[in-house]
């Protein structure tokens, strides 16, 4: 059974561009380790600033990336792209 991650609902102004508010939405992530490998996440849960389009991921997301590109490291990948999944 896949783990639902539950995605912030919260609005806030964002912190980088201080003129939009943050909402719900998906984007694309990537997460690159010295020396490492450079995935490239797709589909993942953020809150979207609507004025500078930044992505806010939450701590159960940031999670499950570190987690995906640490097993994607230790198998060897060097770059790849997949769609976002829920540990």
């Amino acid at each position: 059974m896949e783990a639902r991650i539950p995605q912030t609902k919260m609005i806030v102004t964002c912190p980088i561009c201080h003129n939009g508010q943050t909402h719900p939405g998906h984007s694309t992530i990537t997460v690159s380790k010295p020396g490492g490998a450079t995935i490239v996440f797709k589909d993942v849960p953020a809150d979207i600033c609507d004025n500078c389009n930044e992505p806010y991921v939450s701590e159960e997301v940031s999670a499950c990336l570190l987690e995906q590109a640490r097993a994607a490291t230790k198998a060897g990948v060097e770059v790849d792209v997949r769609s976002f999944a829920a540990a």
